[in-house]
């Protein structure tokens, strides 16, 4: 998984500090963000980016209008972005939606590598629990 990177989109930084955590471990850059309404800026900035992560409940934009955000964004529409919530009755909603995959928080850290290889291969990953 070199050169890969992710872009984390999540208002709780104790979260954000985990996911962070597992895509260090196999080393994997990341870009974080904590504010949604800060995403069309960091989306210009970022060169490369080969998965989102995104929270669905935060202040502001929730993930629902944040991934149609990302749907019209030239450069990244085709990244997969990952429903990553608390949430996991929205699981159903975040696929009718347009996500790309579900992961329920918290990640289980030992079958997030795994989940992680799948998302980057291109395979739907859903996980509730």
């Amino acid at each position: 998984m070199s050169e890969t990177h992710a872009l984390i989109i999540d208002d709780n930084v104790d979260n954000i500090g985990v996911l962070a955590e597992l895509l260090t471990f196999y080393g994997i850059t990341y870009t974080q963000i904590e504010d949604p309404v800060e995403v069309g800026a960091a989306l210009t900035a970022i060169d490369k980016l080969d998965v989102i992560f995104l929270d669905l409940e935060m202040p502001g934009l929730n993930g629902y209008e944040v991934i149609e955000l990302l749907k019209h964004d030239a450069n990244h529409k085709d990244v997969p972005v990952v429903a990553h919530t608390v949430h996991t009755n929205e699981i159903n909603n975040a696929r009718q939606i347009g996500f790309h995959s579900f992961l329920a928080k918290p990640l289980d850290a030992d079958r997030f590598s795994d989940q992680l290889k799948r998302i980057l291969s291109g395979e739907h990953v859903w996980v509730a629990s």
